[in-house]
């Protein structure tokens, strides 16, 4: 006869353990010392087992008959209860015992092979200084949506919403891999994107007109000779600007791509700001003026015992941070009406009215050409141009620096 409230809750202790069967195996095992246990008897590829529901009053009778009901699913199927049981709680042990950052960590060197060594260096970077601080120690199954959204909410604070969304995805694959490898049940970052603030849409990065190139070189000169900046920010933004080059290549610069006796820079493949049609990025070689090699050597005295050309000022095994070239601008008044990238438009616009041929700007500035014959022949037959070019355009610059006014328009030949 099935057991009531009322007879579980008197049911007094006796001498031994003796037990009350509620029927279909369930039973309340009563102890001397008046406490009192659920537990399910049930046979399973013809043995007999026991199966811990649980303590009364913790569990109920309701409580208890529901459990033994889902345990007998279980058995309907095949499924052993108490082998399914121990399997969770092993599966939750080996969760709580790693933290985010190892799981992390590991994905990282799986994969890193596969990846650019900038990427990689990138994506460790990014997790080491944004996510590991508030998550990294914490279990890989503890990590609720909320933590990974205050993670993603404080790159919001800083404006840099590009790289909140690429953490996003950084993290997201985190919690797949560990999904993958049995470490992991949920993934919480993918449940978040409705709680984001949306990025404000993309400007068009600021560049003075030609008109005010004078009055820029000069206030230029006039903050170096201040002293208002070091030799290292002033040397990334002038080799910015004769080179045209994007400013993360600069920042990234190692004396090893240099060739000065030659005059040519070689960014390597994981430094290139685009891919090709194929996915691929491509080395890209930079002619240097007189004028950047000259920079260079003067600079190289200074930081030519290190790899990068640029180190950063707080921690000389990093670069320069992607603003300290904005400062300068800003510091010498052009605050939202210049920027590091605007030198490319500045040099791609005027050199155009100068007559220089699309195809070749489009080689000098390396962007990606969808037309893979058009892009073949650009990097075989354009480099001797460039040099050129790249000469004209920083002569044109000193010219312009020391007052002289130089038409646009090149004479035909």
């Amino acid at each position: 006869m099935p057991l009531t409230d009322l007879d579980v809750k008197n049911a007094t202790p006796k001498e031994k353990l003796h037990k009350l069967a509620d029927g279909h195996g369930l039973n309340l095992w009563v102890f001397p010392n008046a406490s009192k246990y659920w537990r399910l008897k049930y046979r399973h590829a013809g043995k007999e087992k026991t199966l811990a529901l649980g303590v009364y009053p913790e569990i109920s009778l309701k409580e208890a008959r529901k459990l033994a009901g889902e345990a007998r699913k279980q058995l309907a199927v095949g499924i052993d209860p108490s082998a399914a049981r121990q399997a969770a709680k092993r599966v939750e042990r080996v969760e709580r015992i790693n933290p985010f950052a190892t799981i992390a960590r590991e994905y990282h060197a799986t994969k890193s092979p596969e990846w650019t060594a900038g990427h990689a260096k990138q994506w460790l970077v990014n997790m080491e200084r944004h996510a590991f601080p508030l998550i990294g120690d914490c279990g890989i199954a503890d990590i609720e949506p909320m933590q990974v959204l205050k993670v993603l909410r404080n790159m919001e604070a800083k404006g840099t919403f590009e790289t909140r969304d690429r953490l996003n995805q950084t993290i997201g694959a985190v919690f797949k891999y560990a999904i993958a490898t049995g470490r992991a049940r949920y993934n919480p970052a993918a449940d978040i994107r409705t709680a984001l603030a949306t990025a404000p849409k993309a400007q068009n990065f600021a560049c003075i007109p030609h008109e005010e190139l004078p009055e820029f070189l000069h206030q230029l000169n006039r903050y170096h000779e201040r002293g208002h900046t070091s030799l290292i920010a002033m040397t990334a933004l002038r080799l910015l600007m004769l080179t045209a080059t994007r400013t993360s290549e600069v920042r990234f610069a190692k004396w090893q791509d240099f060739d000065l006796d030659k005059g040519y820079w070689t960014i390597p493949e994981e430094q290139q700001g685009r891919k090709g049609k194929q996915g691929k990025r491509k080395a890209h070689t930079v002619p240097l003026s007189r004028q950047a090699v000259a920079l260079l050597r003067a600079l190289h005295p200074l930081t030519g015992h290190r790899e990068q050309v640029f180190p950063n000022r707080n921690d000389p095994t990093r670069v320069i941070t992607e603003n300290t070239v904005l400062k300068i601008i800003e510091g010498m008044g052009y605050k939202g009406r210049m920027t590091g990238h605007g030198f490319r438009s500045l040099a791609r616009s005027m050199l155009a009215e100068m007559g220089y041929r699309r195809e070749v700007l489009e080689a000098m500035l390396s962007h990606a050409i969808e037309n893979t014959t058009e892009a073949a022949y650009v990097r075989t037959t354009y480099l001797k141009e460039r040099c050129d070019i790249m000469q004209v355009w920083a002569d044109h610059l000193d010219a312009v620096a020391a007052g002289n006014i130089i038409p646009l328009r090149r004479e035909a030949a």
